[in-house]
């Protein structure tokens, strides 16, 4: 793509990660862009970006947010096919893990996307439950951020068990979430569209803290690092076009 990059959307799970940002970059309220489904979105318009917020909504029966892999996925896909940006940002929390140097407020650029609690023991499925996808290499970025690269690896507990932790020291994972990996799934039927995933660290996985209590704690303090980060982030796509985003 030689044309400087001109739409970007951002896909995050959480309305209280999303909000420090929607008010920042002064984004506003947008008709459901794909009802019945529940994602909200916010849109407007950043040096010369048209930005739309993708956040996942919330559960009809509950009235908590939804999360994991499932929700992030079809939210992804369907912004993709029907807002068709030039480039897709997974913007989010993470767990980060003290024996990969990671610590709270830790910021990473994503490298590969993989699962670390789907075990499937038939043979020919293991590779496939794991999923590892590299993502495309983005150092440039990375270096204007000031942040680390890394594998996001995503489950759908918040708690760990030690098949979970087994699995991710396995991979060297930096990240543990509940989304990348299903965003870089349905990203993968799209692949005139890059994807870029910016994480910053909540808990520390391998700690001493349970990871719900420590995540709640630095929930309000990641989120205004997000406020932060991904304008950066916008900052340095602005203008370029995605050869140079990527180099």
């Amino acid at each position: 793509m030689s044309q400087p990059v001109s739409s970007v959307v951002v896909c995050m799970a959480m309305e209280q990660e999303a909000a420090p940002l929607i008010e920042r970059l002064g984004l506003q309220p947008q008709p459901p862009f794909a009802a019945p489904a529940p994602f909200v979105t916010h849109a407007g318009e950043y040096k010369g970006l048209q930005i739309t917020v993708v956040t996942s909504g919330k559960d009809a029966a509950t009235g908590v947010n939804n999360i994991g892999t499932a929700p992030a996925a079809l939210g992804a896909y369907l912004a993709l096919e029907r807002l068709k940006p030039d480039l897709l940002l997974n913007a989010g929390t993470c767990g980060g893990f003290k024996a990969e140097g990671g610590a709270i407020g830790s910021v990473y650029v994503v490298s590969e996307f993989r699962n670390h609690d789907r075990r499937i023991s038939i043979p020919g499925f293991a590779e496939y439950g794991v999923d590892a996808r590299a993502a495309r290499p983005a150092p440039a970025l990375a270096a204007a951020l000031g942040a680390a690269t890394g594998a996001v690896s995503s489950g759908n507990s918040l708690d760990i068990c030690p098949e979970d932790l087994a699995a991710l020291q396995a991979s060297h994972a930096c990240c543990k979430d509940m989304e990348a990996s299903g965003i870089a799934w349905a990203a993968s039927f799209f692949p005139q569209t890059p994807l870029v995933a910016i994480k910053v660290v909540t808990d520390i996985v391998d700690g001493d803290k349970p990871s719900h209590e420590e995540f709640l704690e630095n929930l309000a303090t990641a989120a205004q690092s997000l406020q932060k980060t991904v304008p950066a982030a916008l900052d340095f796509i602005a203008g370029k076009p995605l050869d140079a985003v990527f180099g």
